[in-house]
Parts: C-alpha cells; sequence; structure tokens
C-alpha cells in the first residue's frame, strides 16, 4: 500500500489573506478555531497589497478599472469608519448597494471585503474542501459592485441619465 504516515498535516498549511480582518471572518465563518501570529519583517503594507491586488483585479474582469484609486481610499477607510460586515449585516448583496445610510466609500469597502470572502469559497470548494453552506456568491456581490457604480455615475451625471 501507500505511506501513511501520523504527523499533522495541518502543520503544512498556509492560507493568506490581504488583512488580519478578512481572515478572521474566513476563520469564523468556517467555525474554525484560529490564532493570529505577527510576524516580525512581514509589513502591513503587503497585506493591505494583496488586497488592493485582489480588489484592482476584480474591477478590471469587471470594466471598472478607472475606479481603482477609490476603491482603495475606501478600502483604507473602512476600520476609521467602522464598515460592518457584508453577509453579517446584509441578507443580499444588492442590499448593500441600496442602503441609503452608507457613504459610496462604504458600500464600495463592504462589497469589496464581501467579494473577497466570496472568493475563498470559490477557492476553497474548487481545492474539493466540502462547502461551508450556500456556495460562493462571488458573482452576486460583483453584480451589486456593477450596480453601484450605475448608480453612482447616473447621481454624479443627472443629465447623462435623463438622455438615455
Amino acid at each position: 500500500m501507500g505511506y501513511t504516515g501520523g504527523g499533522d498535516t495541518l502543520t503544512q498549511v498556509e492560507l493568506r489573506f490581504p488583512s488580519l480582518h478578512a481572515a478572521v471572518r474566513h476563520a469564523k465563518r468556517l467555525g474554525v478555531p484560529y490564532v493570529v501570529h505577527h510576524h516580525e519583517g512581514r509589513s502591513g503594507a503587503q497585506s493591505e497589497r494583496a488586497g488592493r491586488d485582489f480588489s484592482d483585479a476584480t474591477l478590471q474582469r469587471l470594466g471598472m478599472a478607472e475606479l481603482e484609486g477609490e476603491y482603495g481610499m475606501a478600502m483604507e477607510g473602512a476600520s476609521d469608519r467602522k464598515d460592518p460586515q457584508g453577509a453579517s449585516a446584509w441578507r443580499t448583496p444588492i442590499d448593500v448597494a441600496r442602503d441609503g445610510k452608507l457613504s459610496l466609500e462604504a458600500k464600495r469597502s463592504i462589497l469589496m471585503n464581501w467579494a473577497w470572502t466570496e472568493y475563498l469559497i470559490d477557492q476553497t470548494t474548487a481545492e474539493g474542501k466540502p462547502d461551508p453552506g450556500q456556495g460562493s456568491r462571488l458573482h452576486e456581490v460583483e453584480q451589486a459592485l456593477v450596480a453601484l457604480e450605475s448608480e453612482a455615475e447616473a447621481a454624479a451625471n443627472p443629465q447623462l441619465s435623463q438622455a438615455a
């Protein structure tokens, strides 16, 4: 037969997240106990860059690359605004886009972080791990991002929306 080891294979697993907040949220969603280790020499700028890379790639794929700077600033301000979690505070992503109590920056940050979480679910299930519940809603979050930006553009240029 084959080799069967007795070691704990989980010691070989390393996950990377764009922020501590995203990592904790992922662990909580899966019901996994977690411990936070801060590595000296690894800057917060590196993890922020990973989050920006995901955000930029998503915006490019959705045809909204010109908004990369605005989303970067929105995500950087999330902790100051104390933005709530997407799935824990709203039933659907479009509810975030239509929430009149939130600023445009908060909506952008919440939806992009929700997209990251859904992307991680996609990656987990693609690797053959069990689905943590309902499956990924990444496409739904992306549709909410597009709707948000369409509404923001119409609000900024009312003469264009009236002409259409």
